[in-house]
C-alpha cells in the first residue's frame, strides 16, 4: 500500500540545526535575483517570506507521518490530548449559560474575559509569591525563593488571556526576540519552541537535559535527567543570548525540576539580566509527592520571567485553545499587543469554560481527584511496558512516558517487505521503529527526535519514543498489542 500519496509535503514540526543563518542567506538571493512574472508563471511559486524557508523545507511532519488517518485502526498513544470530556461541572454551566447568554457568542475584550483573568488571579496568586509592588527593585537575594505574600496578581497589567499556551509563547517571541537573539532550549522540548524563535529571527540554542550515562536498570527516575548547570551559563553568558524557555513539569521526560534546581537556573537568569518564558502548562500534573515550584516566584525572577498556563492541558479540553500569560506589566503589555494584532480576541465561550472550571475547582476537588487518575493511567501503561521489558523513564509530572527503543531489533529485510515511506527513512532510526510499532502493534507512538534539534538527537534521541497516557481504556487495550514487540527485543 502507498501511503506517500497520502503524506502532505510541507507542513514541518521537526527541531532544526542553528544552521538556518545560510538557509535565510541562500533564501535572500533567490529572492534578490528574481525577476517579476513575464508570463503564466508566477515569482509566488518560489518566493516566500525568509522566516518561514527553514520551517518549509524540514520535510514531512511528525504529526502528519502518525496521523490516524495513516493508522486508522490503532490506538492512539502518541499525540497529547485525551479522550475524555471536560469535567460535567464546567460543562453542564457553560451548556447553560451559553445557550442563555448573548455575549458569549461575540468578540471578548483582548486582554481576555474579565472573569476568567480574576479567576486566574484567585486561582493562582499565591503560587507566585508576589513582590509587594509591581516591581521586585534591587535589594534581592538571586537564587532564594521569596517569602509568600498576600497581594494578588492585577488583572488589568498581569494576566494576558492568548489562543493556547502555543499562541502566548508566539507572542512573548515576537515581543521580544529581534534578528540574532539567542533563545536556549532545553532539549528536548516542545516541537513548536523553535519555528516560534525562527519565525521571530531568532536563533535556538540548544542545551541538553540528560539521562544518566551509566544506566543500567529498567526504569530511569525522570530526576536522573539533568542539566550541565556550567554548560547552561556559557550559553547564557553568551552577549546574544536574550531568552530561556523552561518548560517543567518536562514534556516529553516528565521531569519536576526541584526547587533547588529552579534556584540556581533563576540566579543564572538573573546574572546574566536573561527574559524566561516559563512553559509550566502541565503545573496541575504531578505525582509522587513531587510539588511544581513557579520560577517567577524566586527573587529577581518576577520582574524577567512571563508564565505560560494553559486550560486545554488542565480541564481536558485542548481543542478550545485557551492559555495564559503571568507577568510584570513591561512583559505583559507587549506580548498582548503582539496577541491583539494576531487573534485580537480568544474564543468568548471557551474563556468563559476554563474561568468556571477555576472558580469551582476546589469545590469539586477536582485537581487532586485528576492527579490520581493519571497516576493510575501512568501505572498502567508502566505495567504493559514492563510486561514486555521496554525500559522508559518515570516521569513525576504531565502525561508522557519516555520508553528506551534501543534494543529494538528490526528484521534487515523488514522495510523492503513493508513500503516504508521515504520520509521515515531520512529520519532517525527512532523514526523507523516508531513506524515498526505502529505497525506490528497497531499502536501509534511519537518518535524522540521529534523533540530534539540534529545533534542531540544523533546522541541520545534516536533511543527513545514517547508514549502519552492520558487516554482512558485505550493503554489497557493497547497492552496486549505491544506484545508482538516482545521476539524484536534484544535482552
Amino acid at each position: 500500500m502507498k501511503l506517500l500519496s497520502t503524506l502532505p509535503q510541507r507542513i514541518p514540526t521537526v527541531a532544526l540545526p542553528r544552521a538556518s543563518t545560510s538557509l535565510a542567506g541562500a533564501c535572500r538571493s533567490t529572492m534578490s535575483a528574481a525577476s517579476p512574472s513575464t508570463g503564466g508563471t508566477t515569482r509566488w511559486a518560489t518566493q516566500r517570506a525568509e522566516r518561514i524557508h527553514a520551517e518549509l523545507n524540514a520535510g514531512v511532519d511528525v504529526w502528519t507521518l502518525f496521523n490516524p488517518v495513516v493508522f486508522p485502526t490503532a490506538i492512539n498513544l502518541g499525540q497529547g490530548f485525551m479522550n475524555w470530556q471536560p469535567p460535567s461541572y464546567i460543562l453542564d454551566a457553560i451548556t447553560t449559560e451559553f445557550a442563555s447568554r448573548v455575549d458569549l457568542h461575540h468578540y471578548s475584550h483582548p486582554k481576555g474575559r474579565p472573569r476568567l483573568r480574576q479567576a486566574i488571579s484567585d486561582f493562582y496568586s499565591p503560587e507566585f509569591h508576589l513582590p509587594s509592588g509591581a516591581s521586585e527593585g534591587d535589594r534581592i537575594q538571586p537564587g532564594k525563593q521569596r517569602a509568600a505574600g498576600s497581594r494578588k496578581l492585577d488583572v488589568e497589567t498581569e494576566v494576558q488571556v492568548t489562543s493556547g499556551a502555543n499562541g502566548g509563547i508566539y507572542s512573548v517571541m515576537g515581543a521580544f526576540i529581534n534578528d540574532g537573539d539567542g533563545v536556549v532550549c532545553i532539549e528536548p522540548f516542545f516541537d513548536q519552541y523553535n519555528a516560534e524563535i525562527l519565525f521571530h529571527g531568532g536563533v535556538p540554542l540548544y542545551v541538553p537535559l540528560l539521562p544518566p550515562a551509566d544506566a543500567k536498570d529498567a526504569h530511569i527516575d525522570s530526576n536522573e535527567w539533568t542539566l550541565d548547570m556550567a554548560h547552561l551559563e556559557s550559553v547564557l553568558a553568551k552577549p546574544s543570548t536574550k531568552a530561556l524557555i523552561l518548560n517543567t513539569p518536562h514534556n516529553p521526560v516528565g521531569k519536576v525540576f526541584s526547587t533547588e534546581e529552579l534556584g540556581k537556573i533563576a540566579e543564572l537568569c538573573v546574572k546574566h539580566d536573561i527574559l524566561v518564558v516559563a512553559d509550566e502548562v502541565y503545573d496541575c500534573l504531578t505525582f509522587d509527592n513531587h510539588k511544581h515550584v513557579r520560577l517567577a516566584s524566586f527573587e529577581g525572577m518576577w520582574d524577567r520571567t512571563i508564565t505560560v498556563g494553559s486550560a486545554g492541558k488542565s480541564f481536558a479540553c485542548t481543542g478550545w485553545r485557551v492559555g495564559w500569560l503571568v507577568g510584570p506589566d513591561h512583559l505583559i503589555a507587549p506580548a498582548r499587543a503582539v496577541h491583539t494584532r494576531i487573534t485580537f480576541a480568544v474564543n468568548s465561550s471557551a474563556q468563559e469554560g476554563a474561568a468556571i472550571g477555576l472558580e469551582a475547582a476546589n469545590k469539586h476537588d477536582f485537581f487532586n481527584t485528576q492527579i490520581n487518575q493519571y497516576a493510575q493511567r501512568r501505572k498502567i501503561l508502566q505495567t504493559a511496558l514492563d510486561d514486555i521489558g521496554l525500559p522508559y523513564t518515570v516521569p513525576h509530572g504531565g502525561y508522557f512516558v519516555m520508553a528506551d527503543v534501543s534494543k529494538l531489533k528490526i528484521p534487515d529485510d523488514w522495510v523492503d517487505k513493508n513500503d516504508v515511506p521515504k520520509a521515515i527513512l531520512a529520519k532517525h532510526d527512532d523514526y523507523l521503529k516508531a513506524w515498526f510499532i505502529a505497525k506490528t502493534c497497531d499502536v501509534v507512538v511519537i518518535p524522540a527526535t521529534a523533540f530534539y534539534a540534529d545533534q542531540g538527537a544523533a546522541k541520545v534521541g534516536k533511543n527513545y519514543v514517547r508514549f502519552s497516557f492520558c487516554k482512558d481504556d485505550q493503554i489497557q487495550q493497547a497492552a496486549p498489542r505491544l506484545r508482538n514487540l516482545i521476539p524484536f527485543l534484544q535482552s
